[in-house]
C-alpha cells in the first residue's frame, strides 16, 4: 500500500513502491481539482460576478454560440480551481521528491515551497484591483467614437484568467533570484550591478502581457521591480550557499572519539 505521508532520508524504496507512490500522490491532486472544480463550477455565478466587476455597468459580455455560454463558464472554474488546489498540490510535489533531500536541502527548500502559492495569490490579487480594472477601462474607452465596442464572454473571460494568471507568475521573483543565488549560480552583487538589464526584461515581460496597454504595462512593472530589488537585499542576507566550512559541519554526525588519557 503506498504512502501519504513523506518518506524519510533514510528510507530506501524499490522502483515499484516509488511508482506506487507517485501514482497515489497522482490521484490525491486529480481528485483536490476534482472536488476544488465542483465547488466552484457550484458558485460559478459568483466567480462571474467577481470577473464583471471590472467592466461598466452598462456593459454585459455577450455569446454568439449555444454552447459558449456553458464552456465559458467550465473554463472559468477550471482555472479557479487550479489556484485553490495549489498549495495541496505543491506539498505533493515536495513530498515525494523529499527522500532525495537531506536535511539542510529541506531546510532550504521548504521557504520556497510557501513562498510560491504566497506570491502567486499577491500578484492574483494585485492584477485584479489594480492591474486588470485599469487594462480594461483603457481598452473599452479607447476610440469609442470610431467603433462599436462590444465585450464577448470568451474573450473577455480569457483576457481576464490569463492576466491574472501571468501576473501571478511574474510574482515568483524573489524565488527565482534567491534560488539562482543559493545554488551559488550568480551572487547578489551582480545581480545589483546588472540591475538595468532586469529591468529591461521585466519591461519587457510586462510589454507581452495579453492586451496590456503602456498605461498597465507601467503599472505592473512598479511592482516587479520592487520585488526585484527586494529579492536582492534577502539574496544578500538569506540567499547566500552556505559555507565549505559550515557544509562539512552540519554532515558530522558524531564527535571523534577522545584518545587516551
Amino acid at each position: 500500500m503506498a504512502r501519504l505521508g513523506p518518506v524519510d532520508f533514510e528510507d530506501r524504496l524499490t522502483l515499484v513502491e516509488h511508482l506506487d507512490e507517485l501514482r497515489t500522490r497522482i490521484v490525491i491532486c486529480l481528485a483536490t481539482l476534482a472536488v476544488a472544480f465542483g465547488l466552484c463550477f457550484w458558485q460559478n455565478h459568483l466567480l462571474l460576478e467577481i470577473a464583471n466587476r471590472s467592466l461598466p455597468n452598462t456593459r454585459e459580455p455577450i455569446t454568439f454560440s449555444v454552447s459558449e455560454p456553458f464552456m465559458t463558464t467550465v473554463t472559468i472554474a477550471g482555472y479557479a480551481a487550479l489556484v485553490i488546489s495549489l498549495p495541496l498540490i505543491l506539498y505533493q510535489a515536495y513530498a515525494f521528491i523529499l527522500p532525495a533531500l537531506t536535511d539542510r536541502e529541506r531546510k532550504v527548500i521548504l521557504p520556497f515551497l510557501f513562498m510560491v502559492p504566497v506570491l502567486f495569490i499577491a500578484g492574483v490579487v494585485f492584477a485584479y484591483f489594480v492591474v486588470f480594472p485599469a487594462a480594461v477601462n483603457f481598452l473599452l474607452n479607447f476610440n469609442t467614437d470610431e467603433f462599436n465596442i462590444q465585450v464577448r464572454a470568451r474573450d473577455y473571460y480569457g483576457f481576464f484568467a490569463i492576466t491574472l494568471g501571468a501576473i501571478g507568475v511574474l510574482f515568483q521573483i524573489p524565488v527565482g533570484v534567491l534560488a539562482v543565488t543559493r545554488l551559488g549560480i550568480i551572487t547578489p552583487e551582480q545581480l545589483a550591478k546588472n540591475r538595468r538589464y532586469a529591468i529591461l526584461v521585466i519591461a519587457v515581460v510586462a510589454m507581452l502581457l495579453p492586451g496590456t496597454d503602456p498605461v498597465t504595462m507601467l503599472i505592473s512593472m512598479v511592482p516587479l521591480i520592487l520585488l526585484f530589488e527586494g529579492s536582492v537585499i534577502f539574496a544578500r542576507i538569506f540567499g547566500r550557499p552556505p559555507e565549505p566550512a559550515a557544509e562539512a559541519e552540519l554532515n558530522v554526525t558524531e564527535p571523534p572519539p577522545s584518545g587516551p588519557a
